[in-house]
């Protein structure tokens, strides 16, 4: 169950663009609210009329199939309008640059930018330049909060609370923003976290996180309650960080019989999409410890809070602005 928060508390944020700069309390502000809207994907009819007449687009310039449907879906369900933004469709082919085409579709009447874009800062470039909501779907190498919130509340559902949990992230943690992410909300909500890669795939400067590192899943595994494997993120690498994806399974992968020495009631996450038989063995994706259809299905409530409290702060900001 999640724990409600005092009702006292009030969300001023008119845009999501990372988890570094929230506070506890604003986190697990965003994970009730979610909790809330949980209740309406339950339903026969999964629809509640929270955003009718808001205008949300969805400006996805990398491949995505969760987060994107995700997002679609939870605006969807709070009845707003949305627009699915392709670059190959757009002028951007033409040489328009990313703030020409954000004011074109702002002048359109967009209320919400639900944006994804390879180059880190694109998110908050476009808070600082445009009135619309600004939401971050991932940035570059810099965060993928909504992501992380969905994992975070996840493990909520199954445990309560964070506090003083053992969560290990394994992989390809020098590319992953899910994992940036995913630092600064669990370490925030007070577990202890514990990242896992060989030396090449740990991000530079490492020490400065609030984290421990290690090199060996073996050393670590049999500590954790949670473990959240992330992809090797080829399309990022220059060259090649270990010998073969055969070596790489062998000491980083999860397995059914490195499951064997983990606790019984761990919790396997992965933010998807999933290399089988590279970090993890199917028999294990599947099997009785893998909330991973639990994060994706959970992503939705999610996603709605967010939408939903963004577009809050921004009629409260525009209303305090007209009584100037």
């Amino acid at each position: 169950m999640i724990r409600r928060r005092d009702k006292g508390f009030k969300w001023t944020r008119k845009h999501l663009i990372g988890l570094r700069e929230l506070s506890r309390e604003e986190i697990e502000f965003i994970l009730d609210t979610a909790d809330g809207f949980s209740q309406i994907n339950k339903r026969s009819i999964k629809k509640s009329p929270t955003l009718r007449g808001k205008l949300v687009v969805n400006m996805f310039f990398e491949d995505s199939t969760r987060t994107r449907n995700s997002f679609s879906l939870a605006a969807s369900r709070l009845s707003a309008d949305v627009i699915e933004f392709t670059k190959k469709s757009s002028a951007l082919s033409k040489g328009e640059t990313l703030l020409d085409t954000a004011r074109n579709l702002e002048a359109m009447g967009v209320d919400t930018v639900v944006l994804r874009h390879g180059a880190g800062g694109a998110s908050k470039l476009l808070s600082r330049k445009i009135n619309a909501a600004i939401v971050n779907a991932g940035d570059g190498f810099n965060e993928h909060p909504t992501q992380a919130l969905l994992d975070v509340y996840t493990i909520k559902k199954h445990r309560g609370s964070l506090d003083g949990l053992k969560i290990g992230i394994v992989g390809d943690i020098a590319n992953s923003r899910v994992a940036r992410s995913n630092i600064w909300a669990m370490t925030k909500l007070g577990a202890e976290v514990t990242l896992v890669a060989p030396p090449t795939l740990m991000p530079p400067q490492v020490s400065k996180l609030p984290v421990r590192v290690s090199y060996d899943l073996d050393e670590v595994i049999e500590e954790l309650d949670v473990i959240n494997m992330l992809r090797i993120q080829f399309e990022r690498l220059s060259s090649n960080p270990f010998p073969s994806k055969r070596e790489y399974s062998k000491w980083f992968g999860l397995t059914s019989e490195r499951m064997k020495r983990a606790k019984d009631d761990i919790i396997v996450m992965h933010p998807g999409p999933m290399n089988r038989g590279v970090e993890i063995e199917s028999a294990v994706a599947d099997g009785k410890n893998s909330v991973i259809l639990e994060q994706v299905a959970n992503g939705i409530s999610v996603r709605m809070a967010v939408l939903y409290l963004v577009n809050k702060a921004a009629a409260q900001i525009e209303k305090e602005r007209g009584k100037r």
